[in-house]
């Protein structure tokens, strides 16, 4: 990866060339994060720009160490929580301690993920940040609570509440497929 290492000392130095090059590499994954976060596609592209902004201004902290791509994601998601928390409405939240995961078995069903996406896209904000932060990202209750100013078992209810809705949705889907092939045969 010496090329890589090549367009970030060259955007370090603020070269132009260098800095187009490392956004259209690393965009369209990055897009990818911030549509995970993001309520919508404009949301999303909002809070790219706003991520590759400090990316640019922070370049020079890249020590070389670890995954660049790791590094820019890890921005991406500050940026997605920064702007989560800018925006969030105060009001109470039922607090859950003991947050019991009812999963069951869905079976293995074929969900396009463009049409998972958009489920998580349309959970409330908090649910959706949650969710993203813990099955996603890999986050625990504690970091989430840290990261979200909220407490531990807030974060538990808030994914037992996304993951419910979810579960719904996919139920939803599910059926009206299975409908549409009853429908069809007869």
């Amino acid at each position: 990866m010496k090329d890589l290492e090549r367009i970030i000392k060259d955007c370090i130095n603020g070269r132009d060339k260098s800095r187009e090059l490392l956004y259209r590499t690393f965009a369209p994954k990055m897009f990818g994060v911030c549509l995970q976060y993001s309520r919508d596609y404009t949301e999303a592209e909002d809070t790219l720009q706003d991520g590759f902004i400090k990316v640019f201004q922070n370049i020079k902290s890249y020590g070389f160490n670890g995954s660049f791509e790791g590094w820019i994601r890890r921005i991406m998601v500050n940026t997605a929580l920064e702007k989560y928390r800018k925006n969030r409405k105060l009001y109470m939240v039922d607090q859950v301690d003991d947050v019991v995961d009812d999963s069951e078995d869905l079976g293995t069903p074929q969900i396009p993920m463009d049409l998972l996406l958009k489920m998580v896209q349309e959970l409330p904000d908090r649910y959706r940040m949650v969710f993203n932060l813990y099955v996603m990202d890999g986050y625990t209750h504690q970091q989430i609570s840290r990261e979200m100013g909220i407490s531990d078992g807030t974060s538990k209810s808030n994914l037992a509440r996304a993951r419910m809705i979810l579960k719904k949705k996919v139920k939803e889907y599910i059926g009206s497929q299975e409908n549409n092939k009853t429908l069809t045969v007869c």
